[in-house]
C-alpha cells in the first residue's frame, strides 16, 4: 500500500488535470468539427448522383478499413511531410479524428435520413420547397433526433480513441502518467497500478455521463 504515496507526491494530480485537459481539448475540437463534416457527408451519401455516392461510400470504407493509428501515421509523418504542411502532433490527431468521426457520422446520418419517410420530402417538394430547404426544414430535424443517441456514444468513442495521441508524442493523459511513472519507477515500484486507476477513474468521469445521455435518449425516444 506504501506505493499508494505515488499519488501524493507533489505535482502528481496537477500534471494528471493537466494532461486530461489535453485528452478532452483534443475530443471536444474533434466532435464539434466532425458534425459539419458528418452531416454534409450523410447527405451527401443520399444524394440522386451516383459517383457522389461512390466517392463517400470509397471515403467511408477507407476510414473504416485503416486502423486510426495508420491514420495518425500517414496524417503526420505521411501527409504533412508530402505537402509541406505545418502540422503538429496535435493538430494531426484532430485531423484523423475528425475524418474519422465525420464518417461515422455521415453514415448515421445517412441512415437516419433514409429512415425518414419518401412521402414527407414528397409533400416538401409539392409545397414548393427546394432540396437545400427540405433537407433542412423537414428530414434534417427528425433525422438529428433519430442519430442522437448514436452520436453521443460515437462522441464517447472520439474521447477514447485519442489515447492513440500518445504514440505521436502528444502530451495528454496517458503519456503524462507514463512520465509520472517513469520518474517515480525507483521510489514506487508498483505505483503503476494507482496512477492508471486515477487515469482510468478520469476516463470514467468524462465518458460515463455521455454514456448514461445516449442510454436516456434512446429509451426516451423511443417510446416517443
Amino acid at each position: 500500500m506504501s506505493d499508494f504515496n505515488i499519488l501524493l507526491e507533489p505535482g502528481v494530480f496537477p500534471r494528471l488535470l493537466n494532461g486530461l485537459w489535453v485528452t478532452v481539448w483534443i475530443a471536444g475540437v474533434s466532435v464539434l468539427l466532425s458534425i459539419p463534416v458528418g452531416l454534409v457527408t450523410g447527405w451527401l451519401m443520399t444524394a440522386k448522383s451516383r459517383t457522389i455516392r461512390a466517392i463517400m461510400r470509397v471515403y467511408l470504407d477507407f476510414i473504416r478499413i485503416m486502423p486510426q493509428l495508420a491514420l495518425l501515421f500517414i496524417a503526420f509523418y505521411g501527409l504533412a511531410r508530402l505537402w509541406n504542411w505545418n502540422l503538429d502532433a496535435t493538430g494531426a490527431c484532430v485531423l484523423v479524428f475528425v475524418l474519422w468521426g465525420g464518417a461515422e457520422l455521415g453514415d448515421l446520418v445517412r441512415g437516419a435520413i433514409q429512415s425518414i419517410p419518401a412521402i414527407q420530402t414528397e409533400s416538401a417538394y409539392v409545397l414548393g420547397l427546394t432540396g437545400p430547404q427540405t433537407f433542412a426544414r423537414v428530414v434534417l430535424p427528425q433525422a438529428i433526433r433519430r442519430l442522437l443517441p448514436a452520436s453521443v456514444n460515437l462522441a464517447t468513442r472520439i474521447v477514447k480513441t485519442t489515447s492513440l495521441a500518445v504514440l505521436l508524442g502528444v502530451v495528454e493523459l496517458i503519456k503524462v502518467g507514463q512520465q509520472i511513472i517513469d520518474a517515480n519507477r525507483f521510489q514506487y515500484p508498483s505505483g503503476t497500478l494507482w496512477i492508471y486507476g486515477v487515469i482510468f477513474l478520469m476516463y470514467f468521469i468524462v465518458c460515463w455521463p455521455l454514456s448514461v445521455v445516449a442510454r436516456y435518449l434512446e429509451k426516451e425516444w423511443a417510446t416517443a
